[in-house]
């Protein structure tokens, strides 16, 4: 049997299964159309929503912007914040839309084999590496066939419409070839080509993800490939996600037999799938169909089938079923060269869980803050943790979880004794403060709070024409601050936004002040020493809690992190009246990050009257901000220690620790 009868038998045993997963699956289908039909855009679970739009707003999937103010006219649940974004996302799209699908489509390759003096295209297949091809197992079923083919880049049309110039190479599977008829793969090796260079050094690669949040049902699907063998082409935007079984997607979209193993896109031209396969109308007793009515045959060829949907298989079920696989350390070196986030990486060094990945909080329940243990610190020396924004939907003993253990990380290397999560107080406001959507900014004073404290900040990194304390925050102005902060700092824009525009809230709403301030009272002790240890926004309750705690309290030490209050629209409105030290603080150090936006007024030392000891940290890219990576440090755990504990801290110098 020749390769490309083989390919075609193989393709057919394909499509009968596809069919077969397409009729047992046709529940959740009608249920998703039926949903649809009642005018929900995106009839996903609300886990999925919220995973989606996590990533598209960590991706900057959607211009920052246009997500605010599609959440901002309305008072919005979370379901109904995430409906709207995704509309947003799905209907509007950058002008880096089509660049970056062109980046995309030049990883694209055809996949031909040499029979009887002429080469038959037999498939499609893309970079994953920048020297692992993937396609479908019964494109390239064995080692034998994928030795014998040929794969060509660029096989495709110029902008003025005239062939252009293909490069080919061969492939390696002798070195490196992993497939799974189940999963219908194939991961092969590309060979250098004649200049030596590796195909993905000339045509780019996609950087695939074993990550969740890639594409909810309603949202369209882009398809790459070489349909019939001819010329790349492109299937866009018109075609949707219908179903999401446990190892394959079922989408609207179309294909050709050609574009078997072509990449399936998400509009941020994320590969989601592995197409393998059209989904073919059935009878009763499970014939293929021709579009006429009556049972296909072989011979009728696949034009004569009557299509109903396509299949494609889940990249993130193909990632998780390379990572299980035997293989030896020279193979694996191949795999991890997919990167981090393919899961993959020889050695794993998974980030610390984020509260945002928490579960969610029952609606209409408001917890309350959490005391600690009685008699923690000899009974009289309390710890207080007090956090920023974005934890509405958080349960207060897991941030308390994760808050003590950034700090004991930085105990421990400071050789200083560590505490469990009992023993810190956690006062929540988060319910109290409004949610993002309701405080997004608009017009009022507390819209132009918030677009003069982002232009400030970006004044501060050095943007070209923003003068910080300016009014110049306007329009195209907030919105190249935001890009100039995100680039300078590496976390995404709606996050930076959502921050400041919470501050501003916070500072321009008096109701919104006293209704956190009176919350956090109610949750603190009443009296003896304390140890305040305060994050982003929290920085800020801070300083005017300091104004309202009672005669018997003493503040023995405040530590600010990733604080805002070297910002002057930030200290300007403070109830202490303005950037000067409290008078009833014994001790302020604080800790700051060049790379966190927020902290960008940072050092306060030129800004703060009698201001705080200092220091300066190196907190990863993209966790700039995060609390936890603040009390890692030693130098930012070591002053909290001390305050719980002198004595255990005099011990640990007489013993020779360096905290």
């Amino acid at each position: 049997m020749d390769i490309s009868t083989e390919v075609s038998e193989s393709r057919t045993q394909q499509t009968r299964a596809a069919a077969e997963r397409y009729r047992w699956s046709g529940s959740e289908r009608d249920e998703a159309w039926r949903r649809r039909e009642q005018g929900e855009a995106f009839p996903d679970s609300p886990d999925m929503l919220a995973a989606r739009t996590a990533r598209l707003i960590q991706r900057s999937g959607l211009p920052v912007e246009a997500a605010l103010e599609a959440t901002r006219p309305d008072a919005l649940d979370q379901p109904q914040m995430y409906e709207r974004i995704l509309g947003v996302a799905k209907d509007l799209q950058s002008w880096s839309f089509l660049p970056r699908g062109a980046r995309a489509a030049r990883t694209v390759a055809r996949i031909s084999v040499a029979e009887n003096g002429r080469e038959l295209p037999i498939g499609t297949g893309f970079l994953v590496s920048p020297r692992l091809l993937l396609t479908n197992h019964h494109v390239l079923p064995d080692v034998t066939v994928a030795g014998s083919v040929i794969v060509e880049f660029d096989a495709q049309v110029t902008v003025d419409n005239v062939p252009e110039l293909s490069r080919r190479f061969v492939l390696d599977p002798g070195t490196f070839f992993v497939a799974d008829a189940a999963l219908d793969f194939a991961l092969v090796l590309v060979s250098p080509g004649a200049d030596g260079h590796q195909a993905g050094e000339t045509f780019g690669w996609n950087r695939l993800s074993v990550q969740t949040g890639k594409l909810v049902i309603g949202e369209p699907v882009n398809i790459i490939g070489h349909p019939s063998g001819r010329l790349k082409e492109i299937s866009i935007r018109e075609n949707r996600l219908e179903a999401r079984l446990d190892d394959f997607l079922h989408y609207e979209t179309d294909t050709e037999p050609g574009n078997s193993g072509s990449p399936v896109f998400n509009d941020q031209w994320e590969v989601t799938a592995l197409h393998h396969s059209g989904v073919p109308r059935t009878d009763d007793q499970g014939r293929i169909l021709r579009r006429d009515g009556q049972p296909w045959r072989e011979g009728d060829g696949d034009d004569a089938v009557d299509w109903v949907s396509n299949e494609g298989v889940r990249i993130s079920v193909i990632l998780k079923h390379l990572a299980a696989l035997p293989l030896d350390e020279a193979r694996r070196a191949y795999l991890t060269e997919m990167g981090p986030e393919s899961g993959l990486a020889a050695v794993t060094i998974p980030p610390p869980a984020s509260p945002v990945d928490g579960p969610v909080m029952e609606r209409g329940v408001l917890p309350a803050g959490l005391p600690a243990a009685p008699g923690a610190f000899g009974g009289s020396t309390h710890l207080v943790y007090l956090h920023g924004r974005g934890q509405e939907e958080q349960a207060p003993e897991r941030l308390r979880r994760y808050w003590t253990a950034g700090l004991n990380g930085g105990l421990t290397r400071a050789g200083l004794a560590t505490i469990t999560p009992d023993d810190a107080w956690f006062p929540f406001y988060a319910r109290r403060l409004l949610p993002l959507e309701a405080v997004a900014p608009g017009p009022g004073s507390t819209g132009r709070l918030y677009e003069q404290l982002v232009v400030e900040a970006a004044g501060r990194t050095g943007m070209p024409g923003a003068r910080p304390g300016s009014m110049e925050g306007l329009g195209d102005s907030v919105r190249r601050a935001l890009n100039w902060l995100a680039d300078t700092t590496d976390l995404d824009r709606l996050l930076i936004a959502a921050i400041f525009a919470d501050v501003a809230a916070y500072l321009d709403d008096p109701q919104v002040r006293e209704t956190v301030l009176d919350c956090v009272l109610e949750d603190l002790p009443r009296a003896g020493r304390l140890v305040l240890v305060a994050h982003s926004l929290g920085t800020v309750v801070a300083m005017d809690l300091l104004t309202r705690l009672g005669p018997a309290v003493e503040v023995e030490l405040l530590v600010t992190a990733g604080s805002p209050l070297g910002l002057d629209g930030v200290h300007r409105r403070l109830l202490l009246g303005g950037p000067h030290r409290p008078g009833r603080v014994a001790r302020w150090f604080n800790a700051w990050c060049p790379l966190d936006p927020v902290a960008i007024g940072c050092p306060l030392g030129g800004h703060w009257t009698g201001g705080p000891d200092e220091v300066a940290v190196a907190n990863p890219v993209g966790k700039a901000h995060d609390i936890e990576e603040y009390l890692a440090h030693p130098e930012v755990a070591q002053p909290i220690g001390a305050a719980l504990d002198p004595a255990a801290l005099a011990a640990a110098w007489n013993g020779g620790a360096r905290p």
